[in-house]
């Protein structure tokens, strides 16, 4: 499985849990381990951006949470995931950082 960062696995939790989700759908949803799961769960409802009704085992995402969900997705769309993964990052091979760069409207 492919790394993902911190924000990433926030913006699936919070997709996961807008229409009410327990623990065992978020992770498996999140693909993520018990020990990470309650990691994740503590963050955002520490942060208010989820919470879990008295009596009910159904965590939901709050306005806040929302708010925080469009903004990533908005986020996502501006940067585009695809381009992210083309950027060599980790890799041995630095070639790519001696490559001069490319002018295509440079007439000099």
């Amino acid at each position: 499985m492919k790394y993902r960062s911190r924000m990433e696995i926030i913006r699936i939790i919070l997709e996961i849990t807008s229409n009410g989700a327990t623990k065992t759908k978020i992770m498996y949803n999140a693909y993520l381990s018990y020990a990470q799961l309650c990691e994740y769960i503590s963050f955002l409802v520490e942060n208010k951006l989820i919470n879990r009704a008295a009596g009910s085992e159904l965590y939901r995402l709050t306005e806040k949470g929302q708010k925080v969900y469009l903004k990533c997705k908005e986020l996502d769309q501006l940067i585009g995931s695809k381009e992210i993964e083309m950027i060599p990052f980790g890799t041995k091979d630095s070639s790519y950082l001696n490559e001069a760069p490319r002018h295509d409207n440079y007439h000099g």
